[in-house]
């Protein structure tokens, strides 16, 4: 039986509209395949390239939330994921909970960190914490001696392996990124925080600067001056203050650094030239002034000299609420502070608290033309090249079998070898050929004066559990100066 004429023109329309459709749905497969190609979360692709191919994608809301660092009490994964929050911190006695173990701290990091993830371009978050000497914030870390300690060791592979060790104890609580070491120069001993100083004598600070190696891991030959970080087991350094916090007059905290260029140059300086050497991650601005001029505002020493003629490629970071104090009283005129900090070239702001009055100022302010784009790209670059060069692309969350680092014996032996290592005798007795020194293995009684010869908390100092440290035995764990033993020792107590 032959078929109707218009079944032959309906089964050919038919053949193809299906071969129609079927080309459609292949260049619509072809398309989706090019789009969920993303350059930046290629691996394979050179770090400069990730982030211009991120930064390109990126809205100004989203660019400005990078340049966000908040206090950890705020984090929370409604306002990481709503304001795009760049990076969190945990201040002095900050930690989840009192007595917080390493998983506890790993976990917290973690939902933050998925929260980040969440975002539409999933860009991780960067945690840190003032790890100054050890992992001190933490409950059972190991504390090594404070860097006025270190400095008096003379032994710069010493304090490299304390770097080390360190780094090893951060990651085992999830956490990438340290704000230390303090390459203070201190100049006058009356500054409250001189004993965060390896030295007043600028050669032995910047030998000191072995620690970032230890913190970061060596730079591979070739790479130097380029932030570095080696691997899952090292974290992001902060060389700080810039510049000049030891050198103020008369020794006060955040006060006025009264010096002239070349003085600032060969004193305060060298330290910074090492650590940029050494691939330093990221430089935070120091709260004082340099002949009035407040460091927070000072785009000569940050732009001009840090970023242009050292040719500095990390992230330049604010200290604790730092633009603030930029005016007099502090956030007096905040948009006054916002437009002089970031114009100074601060890259990332830590706000920790009035995070919203700083998001709303600074996009204000771009979108006026007070602060040029190409400034606001120039700091969020910098933020994601720290980013990529540490692989949190990669690996964002924590490596939960690191976690028996936290306090490791090892570790405390080389803190008790510090310890030996960072006595110093001033003199040994009343002449050369009377020496105080060794003492006899027949010796009676010792003489130990002072409470602080059984108390923990003191004998760790400042930056420990708490900012300013604490009294008593209960706030960690750790050897004091003298184990109860028979016959009992009894310290004199005035």
């Amino acid at each position: 039986m032959l078929a109707h004429p218009s079944h032959h023109s309906h089964a050919a329309k038919m053949g193809s509209l299906h071969k129609a459709t079927f080309v459609l749905l292949m260049l619509c497969m072809s398309a989706l395949g090019r789009a969920e190609y993303l350059k930046y979360k290629d691996p394979k692709q050179p770090v400069g390239a990730r982030v211009k191919d991120l930064l390109g994608r990126m809205t100004l809301t989203e660019k400005i939330g990078q340049m966000t660092q908040i206090e950890r009490i705020n984090a929370t994964a409604e306002v990481i994921s709503k304001y795009f929050i760049g990076s969190v911190l945990s201040s002095g006695g900050s930690p989840p909970f009192p007595r917080a173990s390493a998983k506890d701290w790993a976990s917290m990091v973690d939902e933050m960190q998925k929260a980040a993830l969440s975002t539409r371009l999933g860009i991780p978050m960067i945690y840190g914490i003032d790890a100054v000497h050890g992992h001190n914030n933490v409950y059972k870390a190991t504390i090594f001696p404070h860097n006025v300690g270190l400095g008096a060791t003379r032994d710069p592979m010493l304090v490299k392996r304390i770097g080390e060790a360190t780094a090893l104890e951060v990651r085992a609580t999830g956490i990438p990124y340290v704000f230390a070491p303090c390459i203070a120069v201190c100049r006058d001993p009356r500054w409250g925080r001189c004993y965060e100083s390896y030295s007043e004598d600028p050669y032995v600070v910047r030998s000191m600067t072995t620690i970032i190696s230890g913190l970061q891991g060596d730079v591979p030959s070739g790479s130097e001056g380029r932030p570095y970080v080696g691997g899952s087991k090292k974290v992001a350094a902060c060389a700080k203050h810039y510049v000049g916090d030891g050198g103020t007059f008369m020794g006060i905290n955040e006060g006025n650094t009264i010096i002239d260029n070349h003085g600032m140059m060969t004193i305060h300086m060298p330290a910074y030239y090492n650590s940029i050497i050494r691939g330093v991650s990221t430089i935070m601005v120091s709260f004082n002034s340099w002949n009035g001029t407040k460091m927070h505002a000072n785009h000569y020493l940050i732009t001009d000299f840090l970023k242009n003629k050292l040719k500095f490629r990390g992230l330049v970071i604010s200290d604790w609420q730092g633009i603030d104090k930029i005016t007099t009283p502090p956030h007096l005129n905040y948009s006054y502070s916002i437009e002089a900090g970031v114009g100074a070239g601060i890259d990332m702001i830590m706000v920790p608290f009035a995070y919203t009055e700083f998001i709303d100022g600074l996009t204000s302010q771009v979108e006026k033309n007070i602060i040029p784009m190409s400034r606001i790209d120039d700091a969020v670059y910098r933020i994601l090249r720290v980013k990529f060069t540490m692989g949190l692309f990669e690996n964002p969350y924590a490596d939960r079998s690191l976690a028996g680092e936290l306090g490791k014996q090892e570790h405390r032996e080389l803190a008790r070898e510090a310890v030996r290592k960072s006595l110093v005798l001033l003199k040994n007795g009343k002449s050369a050929s009377t020496p105080l020194l060794p003492l006899p293995k027949k010796a009676g009684k010792i003489l130990v004066a002072g409470s602080h010869a059984d108390n923990l908390g003191n004998q760790c100092g400042g930056w420990t559990i708490e900012w300013q440290g604490d009294t008593g035995n209960d706030k960690t764990v750790g050897r004091r100066s003298f184990r109860r033993s028979s016959p009992p020792w009894t310290p004199t107590r005035r």
